[in-house]
């Protein structure tokens, strides 16, 4: 099966079929990720560079174990410990890291537009894991893999995005993924938490009420306060913030039964979720979330590294 794309920055790119064929292929790595011995030789002597400029749990972690379960080669590069200190140009870094002949580079930055700037600059493949509040496209894979293994399907899922809309790279990647995708997106935030035309972000609707909201959704995707990147006070407390809109126990009555909670962590647990919520047995598939963020990267990685059907064999 041809896979016609050599990065992964902007998820726009990929059309339903180049989406499908990553989920299904990281159904594949679940079955690897759940064998005492967890690993497949099929990228290896590749080299990939993690350079993470900014902080990451999750992500980071996941994209190592990906890596490592592929049998890829491995380079941490990023941070204080790098000549941008110096004050070396992301250019030259680049050029640099390049002249190693490596494969890829999985880049996170606080500043938006730097994966495809460094994609100018090196031959590898370029995987965006977060760029400022611009996307996050391998966050997006794994959300729709937990969605679509929990539901069944994506098309024509009605989909609630919850809380800081206009400071998440989340929402970037995500909402444009479920549409493409085939699914009903909703909005729900404070004015003071969308951006200033929210139309660019494609949903379907765009609400201020949670409450109004909730029972139409078969998902709902609770989003951090990225208080990080806040300036000012957007709303008049935490406190008041969750009472509007905080998934709370009282509002698990105004849900669908089938209805399944996500959220790409970490939780603030008392502000956007509850911990009822948070843990709730059937509905909360946050931790499958994590894992499918190693299942979904390794395919990501498969694929843009040069996979095909035949290499899935061990």
């Amino acid at each position: 099966m041809a896979f016609n794309h050599k990065h992964l920055i902007d998820i726009t790119e990929y059309s339903a079929d180049d989406i499908m064929q990553i989920l299904e292929t990281a159904l594949v790595m679940k079955e690897v990720n759940e064998r005492k011995v967890k690993k497949l030789p099929t990228l290896k002597g590749l080299t990939v560079v993690n350079m993470f400029n900014e902080p990451s749990t999750r992500t980071r972690s996941s994209f190592e174990l990906a890596e490592k379960r592929l049998s890829c080669d491995t380079l941490n590069f990023g941070g204080s410990s790098t000549s941008s200190v110096k004050g070396e140009s992301l250019a030259d870094t680049m050029e640099t890291l390049s002249a190693y002949k490596i494969d890829c580079v999985v880049v996170r930055d606080k500043h938006a537009g730097v994966p495809e700037y460094i994609s100018h600059h090196t031959n590898a493949s370029i995987i965006d894991a977060g760029d400022g509040k611009h996307q996050h496209p391998t966050q997006a894979l794994l959300d729709l893999f937990s969605i679509w293994r929990a539901k069944g399907r994506l098309d024509g899922l009605n989909v609630a995005v919850v809380g800081d809309i206009g400071h998440s790279r989340v929402c970037g990647s995500l909402i444009p993924a479920l549409k493409i995708m085939g699914a009903s997106v909703t909005v729900v935030a404070p004015n003071t938490l969308l951006p200033a035309r929210p139309e660019v972000l494609g949903a379907d609707h765009v609400s201020s009420n949670f409450d109004e909201v909730l029972p139409e959704m078969d998902a709902v995707y609770m989003l951090r306060i990225q208080r990080e990147r806040l300036e000012g006070a957007p709303y008049p407390s935490l406190r008041e913030y969750n009472m509007l809109y905080g998934l709370t126990e009282e509002r698990d009555k105004l849900m669908k039964p089938d209805a399944i909670i996500c959220h790409p962590g970490p939780i603030n647990r008392g502000v956007e979720l509850d911990s009822f919520m948070a843990d709730h047995p059937q509905r909360s598939v946050i931790l499958d979330q994590v894992y499918s963020g190693i299942c979904t990267r390794m395919s990501v990685l498969y694929w843009l590294l040069g996979g095909n059907e035949n290499g899935l064999a061990d």
